[in-house]
């Protein structure tokens, strides 16, 4: 089945024009991507381990995806964790963070919206998409920047805000 991305200027307006994923898309064009973080009350992130069949296979990352036409940030965001965790965030715990272009000078596509979402979720509730995810765990923000400079969690250059989540003093 064929996919499809709004595509958005580089100030994230829908530009009322589609694009076929996994097709180039040409310069000054976007699409949506989200992040989306989930924190218990303890302070932890669920973080998910990507399947062996999908590209950086049996990496850790944070739960996200793309916007398909259609679908807004908090829609995607909402389906996505459904989707690869099987969980139903509540949308008035969530809150988008950060709405950016990761790249800098480099020729990139996606525009990421950040979501934090505060909600306790039982591990033991988790259901595992095989196609996407291979395993779910609560990691600390300590265990998750070891992962990173282990090389075992996907960056991709992209999280640049990671510090910015991780600080609560600048997200309340």
């Amino acid at each position: 089945m064929v996919e499809l991305w709004d595509i958005l200027d580089k100030n994230g307006n829908v530009t009322g024009r589609v694009h076929e994923r996994g097709k180039p898309m040409n310069k000054g064009e976007y699409h949506l991507e989200v992040n989306v973080w989930i924190e218990n009350d303890n302070g932890e992130y669920l973080i998910s381990q990507r399947s062996p069949n999908k590209t950086f296979p049996n990496m850790w990352e944070c739960t996200g995806g793309n916007a398909v036409a259609g679908d807004d940030s908090l829609t995607t965001a909402l389906k996505e964790a459904k989707e690869e965790l099987g969980i139903i965030l509540e949308p008035q715990n969530g809150r988008m963070i950060q709405h950016h272009l990761p790249c800098g000078n480099v020729e990139c596509h996606g525009l990421i919206d950040v979501w934090l979402f505060r909600q306790n979720v039982d591990i033991s509730t988790v259901i595992l998409a095989p196609d996407e995810t291979c395993n779910a765990m609560w990691a600390s923000r300590d265990e998750i920047n070891r992962m990173i400079d282990e090389g075992t969690f996907t960056t991709w250059k992209q999280y640049t805000y990671i510090d910015e989540l991780f600080d609560e003093n600048k997200m309340d």
